[in-house]
């Protein structure tokens, strides 16, 4: 079994304001694998994580690692001083 691999697809989707749909189509696939792939149920192959990067115009290793991402608060504002 393969590595889980982690990603923030919903919420760079979600700010793009771009519909599962709509990178589906974007991206050659059925807009559930989308789905499949933010609820991390689904690995994306190489090409299909470099066409998806390709889209937003990011660095695929922005969207996607294996290793869980630190939350976004903690990487603009640095760790929280509870």
């Amino acid at each position: 079994m393969s590595e889980q691999v982690h990603n923030r697809l919903a919420m760079v989707r979600a700010e793009r304001k771009v519909s599962r749909q709509s990178l589906a189509e974007a991206v050659g696939v059925h807009y559930q694998t989308i789905g499949y792939i933010e609820r991390g149920q689904y690995n994306p192959s190489l090409d299909l994580a470099l066409k998806i990067a390709g889209f937003f115009g990011l660095p695929v290793e922005a969207l996607f690692s294996l290793r869980p991402f630190r939350p976004l608060t903690d990487e603009v504002y640095g760790r929280s001083q509870g």
